[in-house]
C-alpha cells in the first residue's frame, strides 16, 4: 500500500533528488533515500510502489523546483520587449536552474538512467516535451523577439552552458559565462 502523506512524500523524494546528484541512479536506493531524508529504515518502501516509480517523481520535483515563483513571471511580464531583455531572462534562468545544481545533476543522473529503462524514457520523454512546447508558447505570447526555434536553440545552447557551469565550473568565468548568455541571444535572436 502507498501512502500519503504529502510532507513525508515530498521529504523523500528530496532526498531522492540528493542521492541521484551525489552517487547516481546506481546508488539511489530506497535504503539510500531513507537515510537522506532522516526517516526509519522502510519509509521509502511504504510510499513509492518501486524504485522507477521514485526516479519519475524525483524527475517531477525537479522540474516542479525549478518553476520560476509568482515575483519572478510578474517581474519577467513587465520586462520591455527588445534583446537586452531577453539577455537579462536568460541570465536568470541560467542562475535559477544552476543554483539548484543538485536538481540538475539530478536530472542528468535520470537522462542516463532513461537510455536503460524506457519507461523513464517515456515519461522523461513527455515532460521535456512538454516543457519545450510551454516555454514555446510562453515566448510567443510574450511579444519578445525571435521565434520558436530561437527558443528550442537557447534551451539546446544553455543547457549546455549549465553542465559546463555545475560538473567542470572552473572552465568559464561568471563573467565569461555572462558573455556567453549575451552572444547566444545576440546570434541566436534576430534583431527588431
Amino acid at each position: 500500500m502507498v501512502r500519503r502523506n504529502d510532507e513525508r512524500r515530498a521529504a523523500l523524494v528530496d532526498g531522492a533528488i540528493e542521492v541521484l546528484a551525489r552517487e547516481g541512479a546506481r546508488g539511489l536506493t530506497f535504503r539510500a533515500v531513507d537515510a537522506e531524508a532522516a526517516v526509519p529504515a522502510g519509509t521509502a518502501s511504504n510510499y513509492f510502489a518501486n524504485r522507477d516509480d521514485l526516479l519519475t517523481q524525483a524527475g517531477a520535483r525537479v522540474y516542479e523546483r525549478l518553476q520560476p515563483d509568482e515575483a519572478t513571471i510578474a517581474r519577467q511580464q513587465a520586462a520591455g520587449r527588445d534583446r537586452q531583455t531577453y539577455v537579462e531572462l536568460m541570465r536568470e534562468l541560467v542562475g535559477r536552474i544552476a543554483s539548484f545544481r543538485t536538481g540538475y545533476l539530478a536530472l542528468l543522473e535520470l537522462r542516463l538512467e532513461a537510455t536503460r529503462r524506457p519507461e523513464l524514457r517515456k515519461v522523461l520523454t513527455e515532460r521535456v516535451r512538454a516543457d519545450v512546447d510551454a516555454n514555446v508558447a510562453y515566448h510567443e505570447a510574450s511579444g519578445l523577439p525571435g521565434d520558436g526555434m530561437a527558443v528550442k536553440l537557447l534551451i539546446l545552447t544553455l543547457n549546455w552552458l549549465i553542465v559546463e557551469q555545475l560538473t567542470l565550473p572552473d572552465v568559464f568565468t561568471e563573467a565569461e559565462r555572462d558573455q556567453l548568455v549575451t552572444a547566444a541571444v545576440e546570434r541566436i535572436v534576430p534583431a527588431e
